[in-house]
C-alpha cells in the first residue's frame, strides 16, 4: 500500500491536536510520587474508597444489563409511536451535565421528589446520599452506553439465524437466548465494559446525589476531589489508577471502532 504523504499544514494541526490529550497525561504520569504510590494505593481510606467504587460500578452494570438490554431490544425490533423520542430521552445522560443529571435524581427520587415521598412513606426507603443512591446515579449516566452499543449489535446481525430457529420450532425465549445472545456478545460485551468505565468514573451525579460521605458514598473520583485539597500526591496516585482504567478499556474495545485496523 502506498504512503500517502501528510500536507505540512495538516500535520502541524494533528500533532497540535494529539499534543493536547498527551501532555495533560504526560504530565499526571510524571508528577505522580512513584516512591509513595504503594503506600498511598494501600492506605485505608484509598482501600475503601476503591472498594465501593468497585461494588457501586459493577452493581450499575448489572443493573444497566438488567434493564439495558431488553430496551435495546424494543428499540432495535418495535416500531412504536414515540420511539425516537423516548431514545433520545433515554441516551440523554450521555451529553446532559452530570451535575444536572444528579440534580435531576433528586427531584425525582428526594424526599420530596415525585417518587421519593412514596417510596419513603410506603416502604422506608431512602435513596439520596446513600451507597444504593450512589449505584442509581452511576446506572443513570453510564446505562445509554450500553444501549446504544447493544441496540447496534441488534440491528447489524443476520435476523435470517432467528427465522431459521423459529421454522424449526425453538420459542422466543430459547430463540433469544439461545441464537440472539451469542451473536451480539461483542456487541454485549463492548458495551458492559463502556458502562462499567464509565460508571467507574462517575462524578457529577453521584457528588449530587448521593453526597460525598467515605465508606458510605466516596468512590475513587470523590475521593480524588476531595484529597486534592488535603494530599495531592494521593490524590495523583488514585488519577493514574482510574486512568490507566480508561486506558485498558480503550485499548480492549479498539477492534470494535476501527475493525482490524
Amino acid at each position: 500500500m502506498r504512503r500517502e504523504r501528510v500536507p505540512a499544514v495538516i500535520a502541524l494541526l494533528a500533532g497540535l491536536g494529539a499534543l493536547f490529550f498527551v501532555v495533560p497525561l504526560v504530565g499526571l504520569v510524571v508528577r505522580t510520587p512513584w516512591g509513595d504510590a504503594l503506600t498511598e494505593l494501600t492506605a485505608p481510606e484509598t482501600l475503601e474508597a476503591l472498594r465501593l467504587s468497585l461494588v457501586a460500578s459493577l452493581s450499575a452494570t448489572t443493573l444497566a444489563l438488567l434493564m439495558g438490554v431488553p430496551l435495546a431490544w424494543v428499540y432495535a425490533r418495535i416500531e412504536f409511536p414515540g420511539r425516537n423520542l423516548l431514545r433520545a430521552l433515554t441516551t440523554l445522560p450521555m451529553v446532559l451535565p452530570p451535575v444536572v443529571g444528579g440534580f435531576a435524581l433528586l427531584l425525582a427520587f428526594g424526599r420530596r421528589g415525585l417518587l421519593g415521598g412514596w417510596l419513603d412513606s410506603a416502604f422506608g426507603i431512602t435513596l439520596p446520599f446513600t451507597t444504593a443512591g450512589a449505584v442509581m446515579a452511576e446506572t443513570f449516566v453510564a446505562m445509554p452506553f450500553l444501549v446504544l452499543t447493544v441496540e447496534a449489535g441488534l440491528r447489524s446481525m443476520d435476523r435470517r439465524y432467528e427465522e431459521a430457529a423459529r421454522t424449526l420450532g425453538a420459542g422466543r425465549w430459547t430463540v433469544f437466548s439461545r441464537v440472539t445472545m451469542p451473536l451480539i456478545a461483542p456487541s454485549l460485551l463492548a458495551g458492559a465494559v463502556l458502562c462499567w468505565a464509565r460508571a467507574l468514573g462517575e462524578f457529577g451525579a453521584t457528588i449530587t446525589f448521593a453526597g460525598n460521605f467515605p465508606g458510605v458514598t466516596q468512590t475513587m473520583p470523590l475521593a480524588v476531589y476531595l484529597l486534592l485539597e488535603t494530599n495531592p500526591e494521593a490524590s495523583f496516585v488514585l488519577s493514574l489508577v482510574l486512568l490507566c482504567v480508561s486506558v485498558g478499556v480503550l485499548v480492549g474495545l479498539r477492534h470494535r471502532w476501527l475493525g482490524s485496523a
